[in-house]
């Protein structure tokens, strides 16, 4: 039982914490909130305990006290005050209760009360905070309203409170610095008050979660620049201050690597994602902390998910940078060019004198044996664009190890697209490696694996459901077997006399292409099966494509009957004359192929002259 007026305020305060930290499971079901309503209850007696503040006189909050602009984003006045006297010393401890209703206002769903909360604690404070007693409590508020903000999705506000809180904290790291007083102190007897380190930790970590709720706002402002320099600092500070969950943790590193893959950032997308590996390998081996959700500790699907997850961003890393290697590398048609690849040789010593020395300082994460261990990982794969076959073979099993570990957990029954897109991504890591392959014949052998791995997935695709699916797939199966006949003609034309076996094949070939490609061509069709007349932006080239290859393909099917030749020839025509008319029609779509467009104009004027010169000698024999 209370002693005094001040024990009774204690110790209600103290009970209400209790109660706002009971989880809502633990609550009756039709009752989530039930602990928390009885905090509240407690807060509001603490409060009624504690008197009136001089300030409280039932007007509302002026209106820079609701937003987080003016001086609350730009800077701190100079009229700052001591928190001593009773005066002082009530209007912070008032300012204790109306943060914490303000939170748990917030955790009820009610924000608008939530918000009135929080910015009369703002009030409160505000001549105050820069003080020792009160900075953590002033940013920890600041930042609730930062989130409440971006929540309703007035990103703008968001932002100003959420700068505003880390200008005070660098402000005050820079003048003050000692640790300052946690907020659940005000109310604790002297003798237990926490220690410097207890205070210092709880506040770095106060400071953590200002960086991460800002890297999310830039993130929404398509800031991504900052969003992800306030992401890896955010992510740095909890490795240094050991507050994190190992699985949030690594997802979050991932999910950053995809920035610097995207930005042709290797070895920081590695260093991420050998990072996100040593980290989630910790999982289950060292104790939970604080941050630790019930989702994250007791669910082993989501652990199964999350691997996946950290999975597909490798299999992205080790693709990315093969189809980069390739892009510097290829020729006009998509070959090797042996001078471009000479000339990336010579860069290369001068690239790893660069990246080790600039980059590797400024991406480091964890010391000691954490990084030892995550440089470990990073050993095992290489951050350059691969030159050859062999370099480029390394990438391909890394990322082949990754799409098997992937598909673990994204099978086909229950995650049809993200079964379906690693699959996507397996068969471009063997096109791309192809690329690298001098060897006509293992080239072959790499389409036939994709075609393979890719023509299963439509045969139990609804085609109204997965529309978009389809046709990707559809295209690209075409394209495997228009890459395949290409190398077997390429084969055929070495040989003195090509037998009839290979003229089968690539007739067989061919009419695979032939098929896939009017099967995605048909998918275009309106429910009359009527062509459209104008093909939509996001088909035009793939459409246009098709059409080329199409008409391609009719021009290189092996036939000995003159008559079927000519048919062959005609259709050929037809299609080109489509791309030409097309175009004419629509001058838009002639940017989307240049260089298909031109070819199909020569063949329009040549092929009428081909075929005549054809009749007259089939009318001759």
């Amino acid at each position: 039982m209370a002693d005094s007026p001040w024990d009774e305020i204690r110790e209600k305060f103290q009970t209400a914490l209790a109660l706002s930290r009971v989880e809502l499971h633990k609550n009756p079901e039709k009752e989530p909130y039930k602990s928390k309503y009885s905090a509240r209850a407690l807060l509001e007696e603490v409060k009624a305990l504690l008197g009136p503040a001089p300030e409280d006189e039932d007007e509302r909050p002026q209106a820079d006290d609701s937003l987080g602009a003016g001086e609350h984003a730009l800077g701190l006045p100079a009229e700052l005050v001591e928190a001593e006297g009773p005066v002082a010393q009530g209007a912070v401890r008032r300012a204790v209760i109306e943060f914490h209703l303000g939170v748990n206002h917030i955790d009820t769903e009610e924000l608008s009360a939530g918000e009135e909360h929080l910015v009369k604690c703002l009030r409160l404070l505000r001549k105050y905070r820069l003080l020792h007693d009160c900075v953590s409590l002033y940013i920890q508020a600041q930042n609730n309203l930062g989130i409440l903000w971006s929540e309703r999705e007035e990103i703008e506000t968001a932002q100003a409170y959420l700068e505003s809180s880390e200008a005070l904290y660098n402000q005050y790291m820079k003048e003050i610095g000692s640790p300052p007083l946690d907020p659940t102190e005000h109310f604790l007897p002297e003798e237990e008050k926490l220690p410097e380190q207890e205070r210092s930790k709880r506040f770095e970590k106060v400071y953590t979660h200002n960086l991460y709720y800002l890297a999310q706002v830039y993130q929404h402002m398509e800031m991504f620049e900052k969003a992800a320099h306030y992401c890896h600092s955010t992510l740095k500070r909890q490795l240094e201050h050991n507050a994190y969950h190992p699985m949030e943790w690594a997802i979050n590193a991932a999910t950053l690597s995809q920035f610097y893959i995207n930005k042709q950032c290797f070895m920081e997308a590695r260093h991420c994602l050998s990072a996100a590996n040593v980290i989630f390998g910790q999982i289950g081996k060292i104790r939970t902390t604080e941050d630790t959700t019930e989702a994250e500790g007791d669910v082993p699907e989501l652990y199964h998910q999350r691997k996946g997850e950290i999975a597909r961003c490798w299999i992205k890393y080790c693709l990315t940078l093969m189809q980069n290697a390739q892009l510097s590398m290829q020729d006009n048609i998509g070959e090797l060019d042996l001078d471009k690849q000479s000339e990336l040789r010579a860069l290369r010593k001068k690239e790893l004198d660069e990246e080790e020395s600039v980059r590797k300082k400024a991406v480091q994460f964890g010391t000691g044996e954490l990084c030892d261990a995550i440089s470990a990982v990073e050993e095992k794969v290489s951050y350059l664009r691969p030159l050859d076959f062999e370099e480029a073979r390394e990438l391909f099993l890394t990322g082949q190890h990754y799409v098997f570990e992937a598909k673990e957990f994204f099978q086909i029954d229950g995650y049809v697209t993200d079964h379906i897109e690693v699959v996507q991504d397996h068969s471009a890591l063997f096109k791309v490696l192809a690329f690298f392959e001098t060897d006509m014949e293992r080239r072959c052998k790499m389409h036939k694996r994709r075609i393979a791995m890719l023509e299963p997935l439509i045969v139990d695709l609804n085609p109204q459901y997965y529309l978009l699916v389809n046709r990707q797939i559809q295209f690209e199966i075409a394209h495997a077997y228009y890459d395949m006949m290409d190398l077997k003609v390429a084969i055929a034309d070495k040989l003195r006399d090509p037998d009839s076996h290979i003229v089968k094949k690539i007739n067989n070939l061919n009419k695979s292409a032939l098929k896939y490609y009017q099967l995605f061509l048909d998918s275009l069709r309106d429910p009359n099966k009527v062509f459209p007349e104008h093909i939509g932006e996001d088909v035009l080239r793939p459409a246009m494509l098709a059409k080329f290859r199409v008409a391609r393909l009719y021009g290189k099917i092996i036939t000995a009957d003159p008559k079927k030749e000519l048919e062959n020839l005609a259709t050929s025509l037809e299609h080109y004359k489509f791309i030409v008319d097309y175009c004419e029609k629509h001058p838009e779509a002639a940017q989307e192929i240049e260089v298909e467009l031109e070819l199909s104009k020569e063949m329009v004027s040549l092929l009428p002259t081909k075929m005549e010169r054809f009749r007259t000698k089939m009318a001759l024999t």
